[in-house]
């Protein structure tokens, strides 16, 4: 058994050659706009570079970078951890998945997966993510996977000539393990 491996996906660390991945990710808007912002052009050497420099980074403070592999070993998306505050118990994350793996259930493997190590290992107790008010899908996609809405920070986001709210989902230990941990035993 592999823990960061399903039926489905495999989680690994980011590799230099992953760059070029990357690259054509960034090309789509819609991905960028619904994760952060929409990025100006960057060039393919930055990214190859930024890829490599991933490469060599070490689980910090918590927080790492993983691409989600299909089956076969196809890159089909990414998901990184950031804001994690061992003392308090809390961390976040971001996920993308190219367009063309999108609802086939790659970004619910990874969350869970994620959501495991997290909790199971390194005793976190609570999860926030953070999406845009229009991200219909990832709203769709966290409250399937038993996620609170917990608030919005309204007009928090620019993007597409709009305001837009900011919403916060979260699931804490208890929610996960009532929901999940028995699929792990």
């Amino acid at each position: 058994m592999n823990y960061w491996q399903t039926e489905l996906i495999r989680l690994r660390g980011v590799e230099p050659e992953d760059g070029d991945t990357f690259w054509r990710w960034n090309q789509d808007s819609e991905m960028a706009r619904n994760l952060e912002f929409v990025w100006p052009p960057v060039s393919l050497s930055q990214v190859r570079e930024w890829a490599a420099d991933e490469a060599k980074k070490k689980l910090e403070n918590d927080s790492f970078s993983w691409v989600i592999e299909g089956h076969d070993g196809t890159p089909v998306g990414f998901i990184h951890t950031h804001n994690c505050h061992p003392r308090n118990g809390i961390f976040k994350y971001g996920l993308g998945v190219d367009a063309a793996y999108r609802r086939k259930g790659y970004a619910a493997a990874a969350i869970l997966l994620i959501l495991r190590y997290y909790f199971q290992e390194l005793r976190y107790q609570k999860v926030t993510v953070q999406m845009h008010s229009e991200n219909s899908s990832s709203r769709s996609l966290h409250e399937k996977l038993g996620f609170v809405r917990e608030g919005a920070v309204r007009r928090a986001i620019f993007a597409d000539g709009r305001y837009l709210d900011e919403l916060y989902y979260g699931m804490t230990v208890e929610e996960w393990r009532q929901r999940y941990q028995k699929a792990y035993e």
